[in-house]
């Protein structure tokens, strides 16, 4: 299977989900657009890190708060038939009730990537064109690897008009959709010094 990327270059969704009830459990790939990604497995100690930092101290608020919002890291889908897609984005915050046994959603209301050389362009180019055109998403996060810094795209009165950079590990990211607060002192810990 090691060509398996080539061999499956474009398909539909319907394939992709066929694909994927086949594929070696040691194996993440992406339909982006109706081309299949196989994702990289084992990525840097600081990209996990910084997922489960993310994750966490965003599953801790919503607990606190008694939030119907709940995190996901790397493993769970956001799935679109009309756009051809199914993707595994490093965050992914849902509100409101998941189906019992659902693998994926389609109605996330913040997506998290972490940026790294090879992922980079996807991320900001071709999940961002997807991203832009689910109905529920409030705002996508951009996070740096290599440094304390953030990029937000935010849906403001429905348009994607909101754009912010939140640079510096002192610096704190206000999600306004899910009522939740983002330091990067929190996102980076133990990847920096603060």
């Amino acid at each position: 299977m090691g060509n398996a990327s080539a061999e499956f270059e474009r398909m539909g969704f319907d394939d992709f989900e066929e694909l994927l009830a086949d594929k070696p459990r040691n194996e993440r790939w992406e339909l982006i657009s109706g081309r299949v990604v196989r994702m990289m497995v084992g990525a840097r100690w600081e990209h996990g890190r910084i997922v489960q930092n993310i994750a966490s101290h965003l599953h801790q608020g919503f607990r606190a708060k008694g939030s119907s919002c709940q995190t996901f890291a790397e493993t769970f889908y956001m799935k679109s038939r009309p756009l051809d897609a199914a993707l595994l984005p490093d965050v992914l915050v849902v509100c409101g009730g998941i189906e019992a046994g659902a693998t994926s959603v389609d109605n996330p209301t913040v997506l998290i990537e972490v940026l790294s050389p090879g992922t980079e362009a996807r991320d900001r180019l071709e999940k961002w064109r997807i991203y832009q055109q689910l109905p529920a998403l409030q705002h996508y996060v951009l996070a740096a690897r290599d440094r304390p810094h953030l990029e937000v795209y935010d849906r403001v009165d429905g348009a994607w008009s909101g754009f912010r950079v939140v640079d510096g590990i002192d610096a704190t990211l206000d999600l306004f959709a899910i009522q939740a607060s983002l330091p990067l002192s929190e996102v980076y810990w133990s990847v920096f010094e603060s």
